[in-house]
């Protein structure tokens, strides 16, 4: 078979969609090298995202517009220009972020993470959630298989767009191979001294918007230090804890800022931009907790890679995320700031507490591989599932 891949969003985001794209897509250039794969991205792709030892079999096609012209095209202006004049006759075509372009191909696959736009509207700026509320259920109609993160997200397709059970798979994401836990000395000092690391911290990954939860976060944490201003309050000494926030900005993010300003946490809140993949592994690894207090997630993938590298996980109970962290997890309520600075401060405080969450972590980390999503989409992609 020729399978089309529309590659846009692994070709220009880093974080969260492009992320989930570039580790499945690479996962099964592994696993299949039986079917042609071309793979789409527009005029602006980044050439750095594309890096990989594709197997011969795989393909990458750029087309000589720009994402935003593509999706105006597409999804605004509906024009039908079908993915074909790019890439050629496919059999199949296959999108992993939520919208379809017009294609020919006799069967299609679409990808839906998340309804957060739908859960969680307040967490959107109305284009975006105006764009999102047409264009997605346009995909669904038009998909012949539609994939979804999590048990959760299936739910909410059943009872948001009343998708019929029979047309949903789920498919669920992994932490890749990389994100471990025996990460070398050497490796820790050069990612503490190329950030500035403080120690100890607390870390939280992924994009700066309001879905993430970062500003109720930023006042558990002022809560918790409240209490820890002298060594004798704690016996690990985190009267000196930071919290570091990893993640680009995104969209209305203007209040995370003011929070740490109003409640004067610029010396003990770091909010850092992207760093680079191979320095995350070592991140994870070296702080005390990792904290994920989401309001609405697809899946999470941050939740396992912060337990493959062994950080004590406490997350948010919402959505997909309990799928995610299973029993290795600590689960707040994410509006209730007392209920996470409770949280932070057990973690950190119950040296028990926290070895017995990190072996968990390992275990659950263990259950879930791109290997194993890869060869179920390869199944799903040939129709045999």
């Amino acid at each position: 078979m020729r399978i089309g891949i529309d590659f846009t969003a692994a070709s220009r985001e880093r974080a969260g969609i492009g992320r989930y794209a570039r580790e499945l897509v690479r996962a099964l250039s592994s696993v299949d090298r039986a079917n042609q794969y071309v793979l789409f991205v527009p005029r602006d792709a980044h050439p750095d995202l594309l890096r990989f030892n594709w197997s011969p079999n795989f393909s990458i096609r750029r087309a000589p517009l720009n994402e935003r012209w593509l999706a105006a095209l597409w999804h605004r202006a509906r024009v039908p220009l079908y993915i074909e004049t790019f890439i050629g006759s496919v059999d199949v075509f296959y999108s992993p972020d939520f919208l379809l372009p017009p294609t020919r191909a006799r069967r299609a696959l679409v990808t839906v993470h998340d309804l957060s736009y739908v859960r969680v509207p307040e967490c959107f700026p109305a284009p975006l959630l105006r764009y999102l509320n047409r264009a997605v259920p346009r995909a669904l109609r038009r998909a012949d298989l539609i994939l979804a993160d999590a048990a959760s997200t299936e739910r909410d397709l059943i009872d948001v767009y009343r998708v019929a059970p029979a047309k949903i798979r789920v498919l669920y994401s992994a932490a890749d191979a990389r994100f471990r836990a025996d990460i070398s000395d050497a490796d820790r000092a050069r990612v503490r001294k190329k950030y500035a690391l403080a120690d100890p911290y607390i870390l939280s990954v992924g994009t700066l918007q309001p879905r993430k939860n970062y500003v109720r976060l930023i006042r558990a944490f002022a809560h918790l230090t409240s209490n820890l201003q002298t060594p004798t309050s704690n016996p690990k000494g985190t009267f000196s804890l930071q919290l570091l926030i990893v993640g680009g900005r995104g969209w209305m993010y203007d209040e995370i800022f003011q929070s740490i300003a109003e409640l004067t946490l610029q010396t003990r809140v770091r909010v850092m931009d992207f760093v680079a993949e191979a320095d995350l592994p070592a991140l994870y690894a070296m702080a005390e907790a990792f904290v994920y207090p989401s309001l609405y997630e697809g899946f999470g993938i941050p939740i396992l890679e912060a337990m493959a590298c062994g950080a004590p996980v406490i997350s948010s109970d919402r959505s997909s995320m309990p799928e995610a962290g299973g029993d290795a997890a600590l689960y707040v309520d994410p509006y209730d700031v007392n209920a996470l600075a409770a949280a932070l401060a057990r973690v950190l405080n119950d040296g028990a507490l926290r070895d017995r969450m990190r072996a968990q972590g390992f275990e659950q980390a263990r259950k879930f591989s791109w290997e194993k999503a890869a060869d179920e989409l390869r199944a799903y992609l040939e129709g045999k599932s």
